[in-house]
């Protein structure tokens, strides 16, 4: 390709064109670095004048201190989502990823992408949440989950550009004013309300309107009572299929229940169910006729399952958390806790810490709070 070149100001800077371009591009070496200017001037005359005005601004913010030789907060943040990809492959959810990039292309880059990475300051880092809060979507700010979320993604950028050695050390991400943030317990159905919605979902069997909707009717009842009585996760129950199910005699209880081998987001693990469970998956056996390797649940019934709750006004919870398939997890391990069950054999039935059991789980069951140890008196003399 040819290129029309000129030197100005002693050859420090050069001014050349392309064959396939109109405009006059500038160049120089300063601070270390290659640096490139497009005059967007046709005339080799004024694409001179801008070039030596361009190089002395940059000599100007040389001498200032304020011309940096590193990396921005862009190249950082790319070169994160790189590894981090390369590094969780088939270890994460796939939405973890994604979730990272979304942060950073839509709000972190856009606002301090342009930046060193020196410059990114606690000052400058409280001005970027200011500015999430301050800024809306469809009418919304931002929930501060959402923002703590994004502040989670820019740590792990920043912590790739330290390994990387493009940043000495870590800014303060703190939040200066927040205090320490409630425990609020996850939604569940008390046994009264987990009674309702069994009984609601026998009824809507009852009123469905051909086989088709009889049968989605009769799969969402069984997935109810075979989550509330087996305590996993409805992306577990999504993944599991027939083979991974069997009805044995517990030797330790005497009673019939089943023996689960379950796929999720800890990997492979086991669980054992309550007797409640057993009856609704020979249901499922009865009339699926399946093969070992069908899944249990091929439909979520989300909105089937939703639009029970909304009849029944129990979509929420005193407190406003709403419930969904998740809440009967926690309904389960709340039974589970009512009924005096050892807190350290539900955390590994349920593939879960004792410590997350006790923060949302525990707290709000009177039954374990001791009123013998409570009120305690000294005998009187």
């Amino acid at each position: 390709m040819k290129i029309e070149k000129h030197s100005i100001l002693g050859e420090k800077v050069h001014i050349y064109r392309r064959e396939n371009s109109r405009f006059w591009q500038c160049a120089t070496f300063l601070n270390g670095k290659n640096r490139r200017f497009s005059s967007k001037q046709e005339s080799l005359q004024l694409a001179k004048e801008v070039a030596e005005d361009w190089y002395l601004t940059l000599r100007g913010k040389h001498s200032r201190g304020e011309l940096k030789n590193e990396k921005t907060f862009s190249f950082a943040s790319e070169q994160f989502l790189k590894e981090f990809e390369a590094d969780t492959m088939g270890e994460r959810n796939p939405k973890c990823l994604t979730n990272h990039q979304r942060h950073v292309h839509l709000h972190l880059q856009p606002f301090l992408g342009k930046l060193g990475l020196s410059e990114i300051t606690t000052t400058k880092i409280q001005e970027y949440r200011i500015s999430r809060m301050q800024s809306e979507y469809r009418g919304k700010a931002p929930a501060p989950a959402t923002i703590r979320k994004e502040i989670v993604t820019l740590r792990m950028a920043l912590k790739s550009a330290v390994r990387n050695g493009w940043l000495s050390h870590l800014p303060d991400l703190s939040a200066p004013y927040r205090g320490t943030s409630k425990v609020s317990h996850r939604a569940w159905f008390s046994p009264d309300e987990y009674k309702q919605l069994y009984e609601a979902t026998r009824r809507n069997i009852q009123g469905a309107n051909n086989s088709y909707h009889k049968r989605l009717a009769e799969q969402l009842h069984d997935k109810i009572l075979f989550m509330a009585n087996t305590g996993i996760r409805p992306d577990e129950a999504n993944c599991l299929e027939y083979r991974d199910v069997e009805i044995v005699l517990d030797d330790a209880s005497d009673e019939v229940i089943l023996e689960i081998e379950v796929r999720g987001k800890r990997g492979v693990g086991y669980c054992k169910s309550t007797t409640g469970a057993v009856r609704p998956f020979e249901r499922m056996k009865e009339r699926n006729q399946p093969n070992p390797t069908d899944r249990l649940f091929p439909v979520d019934h989300k909105k089937q399952f939703n639009r029970i709750l909304s009849e029944l006004d129990l979509k929420t919870d005193r407190q406003g958390n709403r419930r969904t398939l998740y809440s009967l997890r926690h309904s389960y391990i709340s039974f589970r806790l009512l009924e005096g069950a050892d807190i350290y054999q539900i955390a590994k039935n349920c593939r879960t810490s004792i410590e997350m059991i006790e923060k949302h789980y525990a707290v709000h069951l009177k039954n374990n709070l001791d009123a013998s140890a409570i009120n305690v008196r000294k005998p009187r003399r």
